[in-house]
């Protein structure tokens, strides 16, 4: 963990923060350690390349009735983190089911006013709403710190991508700042990048708060687990077409309907407060023009 000064100091002296030692509180990295640290070396020669480690391949049982993958580092990492996860975070639930509708409305007016410039998706608008959600419950914007909890000003929205090498959770930084155009351009280069393998660590590492979205696989609900140190991660699941009992001629009527679950680190956000999350979070994206305000 490091903080918004180290990084970007790190990023500016071209140092992987992801090797420091921090000197802060619980080993947070500090600009002072990042000054302290060597500079990055030149960029190797084209044959040094030649000596970079190669992973090991797959290694077939004698029986041949098994096949034994080695860990990358990134595998690695994530079981650690999420082992320590489930671990050391007292998780509890909390889900909601959300009307579409006018926001799938919103969405298809927006992408045709672009005239092909940009194409929202439904991930931009739960980035934005997550965002403003968070100012509206600063509570839930949070995290423990053994002896303090930190509450931070602005909503950095990790978002969960699924790359060949594993799960990485990229940042649309200080989101409640930005529009949805920019929020989907944002996401459009950190998916190229993630998919290629250039995330730098400062894009990856940190954020306030996580969306995981399985709803494009056709999960319809699930829970996720906690990036720790943050405090909440929001699953989502896929819309569906629900009967709603209505008083009119039909007497029902067929709403686009999503749930979604929030997982909460109870040491720091309360039921009271992750249930008041969710609410204004309900509340943006069923009157999704407020987002535009």
């Amino acid at each position: 963990m490091a903080s918004p000064m180290a990084k970007a100091l790190a990023a500016r002296k071209g140092i992987d923060i992801s090797q420091l030692v921090g000197s802060g509180a619980d080993g947070v990295i500090r600009a002072a350690d990042v000054e302290a640290a060597p500079a990055a070396a030149p960029a190797a020669e084209p044959a040094a390349a030649a000596a970079a480690p190669v992973a090991a391949p797959p290694v077939v049982s004698p029986d041949g009735s098994f096949t034994e993958i080695p860990l990358t580092n990134m595998r690695k990492a994530i079981a650690k983190r999420l082992t320590q996860s489930k671990q050391d975070i007292p998780h509890y639930y909390l889900t909601v089911e959300i009307v579409l509708d006018e926001l799938l409305a919103v969405r298809s007016q927006l992408n045709q006013e672009g005239t092909g410039k940009f194409k929202l998706s439904v991930t931009d608008f739960l980035i934005k709403a997550s965002s403003k959600a968070l100012l509206d419950v600063p509570a839930a914007n949070s995290q423990w710190a053994d002896t303090c909890i930190k509450q931070f000003h602005n909503a950095d929205i990790s978002v969960a991508v699924a790359t060949d090498s594993g799960l990485i959770t990229p940042i649309v930084f200080t989101a409640n700042n930005k529009g949805l155009r920019q929020i989907n351009s944002d996401m459009s280069d950190l998916k190229t990048k993630a998919s290629e393998g250039k995330l730098q660590p400062h894009e990856f590492q940190g954020g306030t708060f996580t969306i995981s979205n399985l709803g494009m696989m056709g999960i319809q609900h699930f829970t996720a687990v906690i990036n720790p140190p943050q405090s909440c991660i929001l699953a989502v699941g896929a819309p569906e077409k629900k009967l709603v009992p209505i008083n009119n001629d039909k007497g029902f009527e067929t709403q686009t309907v999503m749930n979604v679950s929030l997982s909460c680190d109870h040491r720091v956000v309360d039921g009271a407060v992750g249930a008041q999350w969710l609410a204004s979070f309900k509340s943006y994206l069923e009157k999704p023009l407020n987002l535009l305000l």
